[in-house]
């Protein structure tokens, strides 16, 4: 059965929820989950979003440290929006119930994490993304205007070029597993939000959920919109090592509140890297840690938080604390293990400063999207910014895509056709093409890289991509097989990207051009669609 919305929304993170819930005020909203709505890149978020709150601080110094940190590749009229528009933003959140914590004195208590010059974390305790998850996922299911529809997986986007159609290509849809009842179902928007989130899952490892597998920036690709920037993709530098332990961040704001890196035998070693010492961005962090762990032959670094109290880090750090203590780990007695994994991809869709790719009729937002704000490297707490940001401004221009999109709900839509598709007898393909994937990201386009890591790269995924390809169009699709083609897709443009960039940059080192280079580096690395599919 077909379903028609007048905007149609991938992803029900922050940036999704809130597109969806201004958009709903003009007209019906189809928004898409393919897990349950609770399980996305936001409800992960542990430290909490950047926002200029007080009278010590200001727009120009967030401005400043969001392009130092970015290592000068922003775009600084995308900063200024972000950064101007994040209060009253913010205010939404605050008026939809979002409880965040305060002083005693009743006003926002506002931390530090690394790469800020000041105070300017609103947080929930070290659950922001949880607090705000929950506020808005109550909204949504409360407003008449929006169905929502967990367990529905993306498959592709539809385009008028798809279907065959003469004119102006457009986004009006796309093919939809309905993984529950097992069968593909077409969905069609007059408008489409793409709010993927992230893909953190084409690294072996990483801070993410299992839910970042980068499905928004390979259909996007797919359809034909530009991708920009790829090869930024940023490793948090501090996630519990322990082999029971899967994807557990330790937040920033745990170095924002003094906590020290130091190798195994205590030698704090920030201070041999950069003036902020533990509070340098991220890039460098990860990047010291890397050369630590290969230099010294370890296997993990220790984050010190023993200079706060038991009652302290209870208060401010409930969420970690208590986790750590699952591990065994008291951190108002002893260290942290800790490693870089990855984390955040500042690239993504290419979009404008309202969201709208490349393609008529498709808007991104949050995690997915490349809209300038991050640089080559994102500075700590400006992705949950981003995604209200940039959620709201593409509801702004949402009523100008209905008009111009008048017919997309009356097109006629071929049903997906599996053709001679049967199942899979055989589902280790898919397990060892996804294990093999992921670890050779890691091994070659990681932390460090170089031309020889990256070709290789390059030729190994070209050979999963013909055994995969084969393979998604013989056998009946299954959520694994969705998502380990979007990985291998994602996987070869973050390989290009990086090929593309003769430089180092921010998150992208390379051997073979260790310097930064102002007179060809200062531009994005945009990819359009060729040959590959």
């Amino acid at each position: 059965m077909d379903r028609n919305y007048d905007a149609l929304v991938l992803g029900g993170g922050i940036a999704g929820l809130t597109y969806a819930l201004k958009v709903a005020e003009h007209g019906t909203v189809g928004l898409l989950t393919k897990h349950d709505l609770n399980d996305s890149n936001t409800a992960w978020a542990q430290g909490g979003i950047a926002v200029v709150m007080d009278e010590h601080d200001s727009f120009e110094a967030h401005v400043e440290d969001t392009i130092t940190a970015g290592d000068g590749l922003n775009a600084r009229e995308v900063v200024q929006i972000c950064v101007e528009e994040g209060p009253a933003r913010l205010a939404e959140l605050i008026a939809r119930g979002v409880d965040f914590t305060r002083t005693e004195a009743k006003g926002l208590d506002l931390t530090r994490e690394g790469g800020h010059s000041a105070r300017r974390i609103v947080h929930a305790k070290d659950m922001t993304g949880a607090a705000v998850q929950r506020a808005l996922v109550a909204a949504a299911r409360a407003h008449s205007n929006i169905e929502i529809f967990e367990h529905h997986q993306a498959v592709d986007l539809l385009t008028r070029r798809r279907l065959g159609l003469a004119g102006e290509d457009r986004c009006i849809g796309a093919y939809v597993f309905d993984v529950d009842a097992g069968e593909i179902i077409t969905f069609r928007g007059r408008s489409v939000m793409l709010a993927t989130g992230g893909a953190g899952k084409v690294y072996l490892y990483t801070s993410n959920p299992d839910v970042a597998t980068g499905d928004g920036i390979a259909m996007a690709w797919r359809a034909g919109a530009a991708i920009a920037n790829l090869e930024f993709f940023q490793f948090h530098p501090t996630c519990l090592y322990n082999p029971q332990a899967k994807n557990f961040l330790v937040t920033e704001a745990c170095r924002g509140e003094g906590g020290v890196l130091r190798r195994q035998d205590g030698y704090a070693f920030m201070a041999d890297y950069h003036a902020m010492k533990d509070l340098a961005p991220r890039d460098i962090v990860a990047r010291a840690i890397d050369r630590e762990l290969k230099r010294e032959g370890d296997e993990y670094v220790q984050l010190d938080m023993t200079h706060m109290s038991a009652s302290e880090i209870s208060d401010r750090f409930p969420g970690v604390s208590q986790a750590l203590q699952r591990y065994g780990i008291d951190m108002a007695v002893q260290p942290i293990p800790v490693v870089p994994a990855a984390h955040y991809c500042c690239g993504g869709v290419q979009s404008d400063t309202h969201g709208r790719s490349t393609l008529r009729g498709l808007l991104v937002a949050g995690e997915v999207a490349h809209t300038g704000l991050h640089g080559a490297n994102r500075l700590a707490s400006n992705s949950l910014l981003e995604g209200m940001v940039f959620g709201h401004r593409a509801a702004d221009v949402t009523p100008e895509l209905w008009e111009q999109s008048a017919d997309a709900l009356t097109l006629d839509v071929p049903d997906w056709n599996p053709g001679s598709a049967t199942n899979p007898d055989e589902n280790v393909l898919v397990t060892q093409a996804w294990e093999e994937t992921r670890r050779l990201m890691w091994n070659y386009v990681g932390i460090v890289r170089s031309n020889r890591r990256l070709l290789r790269a390059r030729r190994r995924i070209d050979l999963l991509r013909q055994e995969i390809t084969h393979d998604y169009w013989k056998y009946v699709l299954t959520p694994d097989s969705v998502e380990l083609r979007n990985i291998l897709t994602v996987a070869s443009l973050i390989v290009e990207c990086a090929l593309m960039r003769k430089e180092s940059r921010g998150l992208h080192y390379t051997l073979d051009y260790p310097e930064r280079d102002d007179t060809q580096g200062l531009r994005p690395s945009i990819l359009q669609k060729g040959a590959w599919s």
